[in-house]
């Protein structure tokens, strides 16, 4: 089991959400967050007065799968957020060692 986070641009959320219902993810975790990579933010104007944005708005989407879809999931969440500009996001897959459905008692494989 592993989980799949992908940090992404907050506007992409809709298609990305999409991809995944397509493939059979059947739980996705949404959270809005703010950060920064090589963009390291930009400048903006208000009411004449300049100032930085150092930490830009993203959305991180994270998904509990088995081993065996990782890789289709890497594959949808890439071609659903790309835009192709600096910023796109990042996707980390991290290894699960147990999950537990609290409902059910279920563990394993079976609690996704």
């Amino acid at each position: 089991m592993k989980m799949v986070t992908a940090i992404i641009k907050p506007f992409k959320l809709d298609d990305v959400r999409e991809a995944l219902s397509d493939m059979g993810v059947q739980g996705i975790t949404v959270t809005e967050v703010k950060g920064f990579g090589r963009q390291k933010g930009h400048t903006e104007l208000y009411r004449g007065a300049e100032y930085v944005v150092d930490f830009l708005p993203k959305v991180k989407v994270e998904a509990a799968v088995a081993d065996d879809v990782v890789d289709q999931l890497i594959e949808a969440i890439s071609k659903a957020a790309n835009t192709g500009k600096i910023g796109d996001g990042k996707i980390f897959v991290t290894g699960l060692e147990q999950v537990v459905r609290i409902r059910t008692g279920e563990s394993g494989p079976e609690a996704l």
